[in-house]
Protein backbone atom coordinates (compact mmCIF):
# COMPACT_ATOMS: atom_id res chain seq x y z
CA UNK A 1 0.00 0.00 0.00
CA UNK A 2 2.55 2.41 1.15
CA UNK A 3 4.74 1.58 -1.79
CA UNK A 4 1.85 2.42 -4.22
CA UNK A 5 1.92 5.54 -2.17
CA UNK A 6 5.02 6.47 -3.39
CA UNK A 7 4.51 5.26 -6.95
CA UNK A 8 1.59 8.21 -6.98
CA UNK A 9 3.73 11.04 -5.56
CA UNK A 10 6.72 9.97 -7.62
CA UNK A 11 4.38 10.10 -10.78
CA UNK A 12 3.07 13.86 -9.48
CA UNK A 13 6.65 14.90 -9.48
CA UNK A 14 7.63 14.05 -12.88
CA UNK A 15 4.47 15.85 -13.81
CA UNK A 16 5.32 19.20 -12.31
CA UNK A 17 6.78 20.32 -15.36
CA UNK A 18 2.94 20.36 -16.92
CA UNK A 19 1.84 22.24 -13.43
CA UNK A 20 4.55 25.05 -13.82
CA UNK A 21 3.71 25.72 -17.95
CA UNK A 22 1.35 28.71 -17.29
CA UNK A 23 3.72 30.15 -14.86
CA UNK A 24 6.43 30.04 -17.79
CA UNK A 25 6.14 31.85 -20.77
CA UNK A 26 5.99 29.89 -23.56
CA UNK A 27 6.85 33.21 -26.06
CA UNK A 28 10.84 32.86 -24.64
CA UNK A 29 13.37 33.96 -27.01
CA UNK A 30 14.79 30.75 -28.59
CA UNK A 31 18.45 31.03 -29.70
CA UNK A 32 21.06 28.82 -30.88
CA UNK A 33 24.49 28.84 -29.28
CA UNK A 34 27.56 30.08 -32.02
CA UNK A 35 31.14 31.64 -31.39
CA UNK A 36 29.36 34.81 -30.24
CA UNK A 37 27.00 33.27 -28.45
CA UNK A 38 29.59 31.36 -26.19
CA UNK A 39 31.66 34.96 -25.32
CA UNK A 40 28.18 37.36 -26.12
CA UNK A 41 25.82 38.82 -22.90
CA UNK A 42 23.20 39.94 -24.78
CA UNK A 43 19.94 41.51 -22.89
CA UNK A 44 18.00 38.11 -23.14
CA UNK A 45 17.38 36.78 -19.89
CA UNK A 46 13.66 37.00 -19.06
CA UNK A 47 11.63 37.43 -15.32
CA UNK A 48 10.37 34.90 -14.38
CA UNK A 49 6.68 35.25 -14.96
CA UNK A 50 4.04 34.22 -12.57
CA UNK A 51 5.51 34.80 -9.78
CA UNK A 52 3.73 33.30 -7.01
CA UNK A 53 2.19 30.57 -8.41
CA UNK A 54 5.65 29.11 -9.69
CA UNK A 55 6.24 28.81 -5.81
CA UNK A 56 3.29 26.57 -4.99
CA UNK A 57 4.28 23.78 -5.78
CA UNK A 58 8.05 23.54 -4.46
CA UNK A 59 6.62 25.35 -1.03
CA UNK A 60 3.99 22.47 -0.46
CA UNK A 61 6.93 19.82 -0.81
CA UNK A 62 9.08 21.57 1.82
CA UNK A 63 5.82 22.02 4.07
CA UNK A 64 4.95 18.31 3.47
CA UNK A 65 8.79 17.70 4.59
CA UNK A 66 8.73 20.20 7.81
CA UNK A 67 5.75 18.70 8.78
CA UNK A 68 7.36 15.32 9.29
CA UNK A 69 8.79 16.55 12.46
CA UNK A 70 5.79 17.45 14.29
CA UNK A 71 2.74 15.32 12.76
CA UNK A 72 3.53 12.10 13.43
CA UNK A 73 1.13 10.14 10.69
CA UNK A 74 3.52 12.29 8.20
CA UNK A 75 6.38 10.51 10.35
CA UNK A 76 4.55 7.10 9.95
CA UNK A 77 4.40 7.20 6.51
CA UNK A 78 8.59 7.61 6.57
CA UNK A 79 8.27 4.46 8.31
CA UNK A 80 6.25 2.58 6.83
CA UNK A 81 7.75 3.00 3.27
CA UNK A 82 11.17 2.14 4.71
CA UNK A 83 10.05 -1.01 5.79
CA UNK A 84 8.59 -2.27 3.42
CA UNK A 85 11.26 -1.39 1.26
CA UNK A 86 13.90 -3.22 3.30
CA UNK A 87 11.38 -5.91 3.38
CA UNK A 88 10.95 -6.29 -0.34
CA UNK A 89 14.48 -5.02 -1.41
CA UNK A 90 16.58 -5.71 1.56
CA UNK A 91 20.31 -6.26 -0.80
CA UNK A 92 19.23 -3.00 -2.78
CA UNK A 93 22.46 -1.12 -3.55
CA UNK A 94 22.55 1.57 -6.55
CA UNK A 95 25.85 3.73 -7.15
CA UNK A 96 23.71 5.26 -10.05
CA UNK A 97 21.83 8.16 -8.31
CA UNK A 98 25.40 9.46 -7.57
CA UNK A 99 25.33 10.77 -10.97
CA UNK A 100 21.93 10.70 -12.18
CA UNK A 101 21.59 13.24 -10.06
CA UNK A 102 23.61 15.75 -13.43
CA UNK A 103 21.82 14.48 -16.03
CA UNK A 104 19.19 17.00 -16.85
CA UNK A 105 22.38 19.85 -16.54
CA UNK A 106 24.51 17.74 -18.73
CA UNK A 107 21.43 17.07 -21.28
CA UNK A 108 21.23 20.86 -21.50
CA UNK A 109 24.47 21.39 -22.55
CA UNK A 110 24.57 18.77 -24.92
CA UNK A 111 21.02 19.49 -26.71
CA UNK A 112 22.61 23.37 -27.01
CA UNK A 113 26.12 21.76 -28.56
CA UNK A 114 24.17 20.03 -30.96
CA UNK A 115 21.90 23.07 -32.05
CA UNK A 116 18.53 22.58 -29.96
CA UNK A 117 17.29 26.16 -29.33
CA UNK A 118 17.58 27.00 -25.35
CA UNK A 119 16.04 30.68 -23.87
CA UNK A 120 19.29 31.61 -22.69
CA UNK A 121 22.82 32.47 -23.94
CA UNK A 122 25.93 29.85 -22.77
CA UNK A 123 27.61 32.80 -20.57
CA UNK A 124 23.72 33.26 -18.84
CA UNK A 125 22.92 29.78 -18.53
CA UNK A 126 25.68 28.97 -16.86
CA UNK A 127 25.54 31.75 -14.67
CA UNK A 128 22.18 30.74 -13.71
CA UNK A 129 23.01 27.17 -12.88
CA UNK A 130 25.86 28.15 -10.64
CA UNK A 131 23.21 30.54 -8.74
CA UNK A 132 20.66 28.23 -8.45
CA UNK A 133 23.21 25.55 -7.01
CA UNK A 134 24.65 27.96 -4.64
CA UNK A 135 21.11 28.94 -3.32
CA UNK A 136 19.96 25.48 -2.64
CA UNK A 137 22.76 24.12 -1.03
CA UNK A 138 22.92 27.38 1.18
CA UNK A 139 19.65 26.65 2.39
CA UNK A 140 20.38 22.70 2.59
CA UNK A 141 23.65 22.41 4.13
CA UNK A 142 22.52 24.71 7.50
CA UNK A 143 19.01 22.53 7.69
CA UNK A 144 21.05 19.64 7.50
CA UNK A 145 23.05 20.30 10.49
CA UNK A 146 20.58 21.99 12.47
CA UNK A 147 17.46 19.02 12.09
CA UNK A 148 20.38 16.18 12.79
CA UNK A 149 17.66 13.57 11.49
CA UNK A 150 19.60 10.27 11.43
CA UNK A 151 19.22 8.38 8.11
CA UNK A 152 17.69 5.01 7.79
CA UNK A 153 21.00 3.11 7.49
CA UNK A 154 21.92 5.18 10.73
CA UNK A 155 25.26 6.20 9.11
CA UNK A 156 24.65 9.93 10.01
CA UNK A 157 22.33 12.79 11.30
CA UNK A 158 22.49 14.95 7.72
CA UNK A 159 19.38 13.29 6.46
CA UNK A 160 17.11 15.84 5.70
CA UNK A 161 16.43 17.09 3.41
CA UNK A 162 17.93 14.84 0.58
CA UNK A 163 20.74 16.45 -0.67
CA UNK A 164 20.99 14.15 -4.31
CA UNK A 165 17.43 14.67 -4.53
CA UNK A 166 17.44 18.72 -4.27
CA UNK A 167 20.39 18.81 -6.35
CA UNK A 168 18.38 16.68 -8.86
CA UNK A 169 15.30 18.49 -8.67
CA UNK A 170 17.55 21.73 -9.24
CA UNK A 171 18.85 20.41 -12.01
CA UNK A 172 15.47 19.52 -13.64
CA UNK A 173 14.15 22.62 -13.24
CA UNK A 174 17.14 24.08 -14.74
CA UNK A 175 16.65 22.12 -17.92
CA UNK A 176 12.70 22.88 -17.67
CA UNK A 177 13.31 26.64 -17.14
CA UNK A 178 15.71 26.57 -20.65
CA UNK A 179 13.48 24.31 -22.89
CA UNK A 180 9.85 23.66 -21.37
CA UNK A 181 9.25 27.35 -23.82
CA UNK A 182 9.77 24.72 -26.90
CA UNK A 183 8.38 21.28 -25.67
CA UNK A 184 7.05 20.61 -21.77
CA UNK A 185 8.62 17.11 -22.48
CA UNK A 186 11.98 18.70 -21.95
CA UNK A 187 11.27 19.36 -18.71
CA UNK A 188 9.20 15.78 -18.31
CA UNK A 189 12.12 13.93 -19.19
CA UNK A 190 14.11 16.40 -16.57
CA UNK A 191 11.99 15.79 -14.06
CA UNK A 192 12.02 11.65 -14.35
CA UNK A 193 15.35 11.87 -14.35
CA UNK A 194 15.40 13.86 -10.92
CA UNK A 195 12.12 11.88 -9.50
CA UNK A 196 14.40 8.43 -10.59
CA UNK A 197 16.94 9.80 -8.47
CA UNK A 198 14.97 10.73 -5.49
CA UNK A 199 13.52 7.38 -4.97
CA UNK A 200 16.94 5.33 -5.24
CA UNK A 201 18.25 7.39 -1.98
CA UNK A 202 15.48 5.42 -0.35
CA UNK A 203 15.93 2.32 -2.19
CA UNK A 204 19.60 2.74 -0.95
CA UNK A 205 18.53 3.15 2.31
CA UNK A 206 19.84 6.50 2.75
CA UNK A 207 16.57 8.90 3.01
CA UNK A 208 13.45 8.70 4.00
CA UNK A 209 10.10 9.75 1.89
CA UNK A 210 9.96 12.93 3.29
CA UNK A 211 13.51 13.73 3.01
CA UNK A 212 13.28 13.84 -0.68
CA UNK A 213 10.20 15.38 -1.07
CA UNK A 214 11.64 18.27 0.65
CA UNK A 215 14.79 17.86 -0.77
CA UNK A 216 12.70 18.28 -4.11
CA UNK A 217 11.17 21.18 -3.14
CA UNK A 218 14.13 22.84 -2.15
CA UNK A 219 16.05 22.33 -5.43
CA UNK A 220 12.75 23.84 -7.21
CA UNK A 221 12.54 26.75 -5.12
CA UNK A 222 16.55 27.76 -5.70
CA UNK A 223 16.41 27.54 -9.29
CA UNK A 224 13.22 29.28 -9.73
CA UNK A 225 14.68 31.76 -7.26
CA UNK A 226 17.75 32.29 -9.54
CA UNK A 227 15.83 33.15 -12.58
CA UNK A 228 13.77 35.33 -10.86
CA UNK A 229 16.23 37.25 -9.44
CA UNK A 230 19.23 37.10 -12.10
CA UNK A 231 17.48 39.62 -14.69
CA UNK A 232 17.92 42.54 -11.54
CA UNK A 233 21.54 41.30 -10.81
CA UNK A 234 22.33 41.10 -14.17
CA UNK A 235 20.90 44.97 -15.16
CA UNK A 236 22.70 46.60 -12.32
CA UNK A 237 26.19 44.94 -13.09
CA UNK A 238 26.17 45.02 -16.91
CA UNK A 239 23.56 48.88 -16.40
CA UNK A 240 21.35 46.73 -19.28
CA UNK A 241 18.88 49.37 -20.15
CA UNK A 242 17.89 47.97 -23.83
CA UNK A 243 18.39 44.99 -25.88
CA UNK A 244 21.09 46.92 -27.62
CA UNK A 245 23.08 46.81 -25.16
CA UNK A 246 25.71 44.04 -24.77
CA UNK A 247 28.82 43.00 -22.94
CA UNK A 248 31.56 41.37 -24.40
CA UNK A 249 34.60 38.06 -22.96
CA UNK A 250 36.78 37.20 -24.88
CA UNK A 251 40.26 35.46 -24.18
CA UNK A 252 42.96 37.59 -24.41
CA UNK A 253 47.29 36.35 -24.81
CA UNK A 254 49.61 39.20 -23.90
CA UNK A 255 53.60 38.62 -22.75
CA UNK A 256 53.18 35.17 -22.57
CA UNK A 257 49.82 34.54 -20.05
CA UNK A 258 46.42 33.89 -21.14
CA UNK A 259 43.68 36.52 -19.71
CA UNK A 260 39.99 37.27 -20.71
CA UNK A 261 39.21 40.56 -22.06
CA UNK A 262 35.99 42.04 -21.39
CA UNK A 263 34.49 44.99 -23.20
CA UNK A 264 30.89 46.60 -23.09
CA UNK A 265 28.36 48.76 -24.98
CA UNK A 266 25.66 50.80 -23.52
Amino acid sequence: MKLQLLRVCCTLLVLLPFANLKAQSSKDTARVDSARSLTVIPDSVKPLKSKFRAFIVPGACITYGALSFAVPPIREIDHRIHNEMTQHYPNFRSPIDNYLQFAPTVGVYALNLAGVKGKNTFIDRTILLVMSEAIFYGMTAFLKETTGRLRPDESNRLSWPSGHAGNAFTSAEFMAQEFSGRSPWYGVAAYSFATTTAVLRVYNDKHWFSDIVAGAGFGIIATKTAYYIYPTIRKKVFRIKSNKNNALLLPSFRNGSLGVQFSASF
